[in-house]
């Protein structure tokens, strides 16, 4: 990674493209990009949550943080919970991930959690 992508807070990310034969290419990606990739990005597990969140998929992005088995994971699976109303549900998780129950907008806490997974 080069010392400008650093400054810049750019990390590389693989991003599937849109055809399935290709495994993808390494790109790098920092927020603002990860909020207009087309495709979900291969990366961990929570940030592919997240991709899913984003895109409307509730379903798969909790399927993916409950695979994921990890603090990160559970921290994408505290924040689901909260987005789906389930707040006895949610403060379980944020307990596990360590994390505070947040009183921020689930927009600013996406961002929060998808801003930590790119650095």
């Amino acid at each position: 990674m080069s010392a400008e992508h650093k400054l810049r807070g750019i990390r590389p990310v693989q991003v599937k493209l849109a055809f399935p034969a290709c495994p993808g290419i390494l790109c790098f990606m920092n927020l603002e990009a990860f909020k207009t990739v087309v495709s979900c990005p291969v990366a961990s597990l929570p940030l592919q949550a997240l991709w899913h969140d984003s895109h409307g998929d509730w379903e798969r992005a909790h399927a993916l943080c409950q695979e994921a088995k990890s603090c990160d994971g559970d921290w994408v699976h505290a924040y689901l919970h909260r987005k789906e109303g389930d707040a006895s549900n949610a403060g379980y998780w944020y307990a596990r991930a360590g994390r505070p129950l947040p009183s921020a907008s689930l927009e600013a806490e996406w961002t929060v959690i998808v801003s930590a997974f790119l650095k």
